[in-house]
């Protein structure tokens, strides 16, 4: 996966060391003969199955960045509806030895337009699961679909589920 500009000008200066990202994920879904679709993308790096991810740029709104990132990887027109989660995430190491901890942004988004198709090298598939044929997921990626798909105003803020 490419590099942001910026994020390799500051491993110039502080080499592997620990860097605090925001970031956000786009929870897509569409109806689509009666069912409910979640839009995903099979990460290039380690083959699973996620929701649209990535890391927002320097001055970036991260509602902004769901929109962004949905195009760039699916080739997919988005509206974020509702935020549903802020949650600081743990820690990554990467193969290189870099390590980010992402503040994670998670949405609510409804599919506008587009045929869902990678993207980018960050996938290798993008695909539209009905709710009841979807891949393995992440405990993080279906609780927060669990929200996604709830009506209620909820907002889920850190690691411990504190609601708002």
């Amino acid at each position: 996966m490419p590099i942001p500009p910026y994020i390799s000008e500051l491993r110039e200066h502080i080499g592997t060391r620990l860097l605090w990202l925001p970031g956000a994920t786009a929870y897509v879904v569409r109806e689509h003969e009666g069912a409910t679709q979640l839009l995903l993308v099979r990460r290039s790096d380690n083959g699973q199955w996620t929701p649209i991810c990535g890391m927002t740029d320097p001055g970036e709104e991260p509602d902004v960045t769901a929109v962004r990132e949905a195009f760039e990887e699916a080739r997919v027109r988005i509206q974020v509806e509702r935020l549903l989660a802020v949650q600081a995430l743990s820690t990554t190491t990467y193969p290189n030895g870099d390590q980010a901890q992402y503040l994670d942004h998670a949405f609510r988004c409804r599919w506008v337009s587009g045929e869902a198709s990678v993207g980018d090298d960050e996938s290798t598939d993008v695909g539209w699961f009905a709710l009841d044929e979807l891949p393995e997921l992440n405990d993080r990626f279906r609780s927060h679909l669990r929200l996604a798909l709830d009506p209620g105003p909820h907002v889920l803020f850190g690691r411990e589920g504190r609601t708002a």
